[in-house]
């Protein structure tokens, strides 16, 4: 059951990755009383759009993950480059293996070992060596994924999706993107819910599940 997970990692290749991924998963975790912490490996300061602050989505985040519930201490910002991640994965695996050897997460979500874009394979993959003995998933996001397997889904309410929507807005800097307008966010909700017979659902793949 979701509500056995007590320490949760979210692993965000860049600021907003974990919100799309499993905002809504995010929000029922904590209303369950898990405490979940974000990592967010580059705010992506290099495609900031012009005229707006080259640090703009360190704010954006901050306010996002407020928004799902998560405190701002559990909030870890890095500075890594983006989509130049693959050059730092030594450095990447020995941030994660710091903090987990501090903390012990009963469950880690991190982006699809089937997803494309250079910086979200980067920290799959590293994040698969360094929480290779804990309950890993891996979360959807569907114009990376080449392929996604279903193979799990945690049933949510409307008022998930409606904080994932809410923590979504923040990122003023992201605005025109399809995949961060409220239609898609509850169209893809809905549809992971009607294949388990639910009104809403993200759908995970099952990368390591550790009973």
């Amino acid at each position: 059951m979701l509500s056995n997970f007590k320490t949760v990692y979210v692993l965000a290749p860049h600021t907003d990755d974990g919100e799309l991924g499993a905002g809504g998963t995010i929000a029922k975790l904590i209303e369950n009383g898990a405490e979940v912490y974000y990592f967010a490996f580059s705010t992506a300061e290099q495609s900031v759009p012009d005229g707006m602050p080259k640090d703009i989505l360190k704010t954006e985040v901050r306010n996002a993950t407020a928004k799902l519930g998560i405190k701002k201490e559990n909030l870890i910002i890095f500075n890594y480059e983006v989509r130049k991640l693959n050059y730092a994965r030594q450095e990447i695996l020995e941030d994660l293996i710091k903090h987990r050897k501090v903390l012990k997460p009963d469950l880690v979500l991190m982006p699809s070992l089937n997803d494309i874009h250079q910086d979200h394979s980067t920290v799959a993959q590293e994040g698969l060596r360094a929480f290779k003995n804990t309950t890993v998933l891996g979360y959807e996001l569907i114009w990376n994924n080449l392929t996604f397997n279903t193979t799990s889904f945690v049933k949510l309410d409307k008022k998930h999706i409606k904080a994932k929507c809410q923590a979504l807005k923040e990122y003023k800097s992201q605005d025109g993107r399809d995949y961060m307008s409220e239609e898609f966010i509850f169209s893809l909700a809905h549809t992971r819910g009607v294949q388990i017979g639910s009104k809403y659902a993200e759908s995970f793949e099952v990368i390591r599940w550790v009973i």
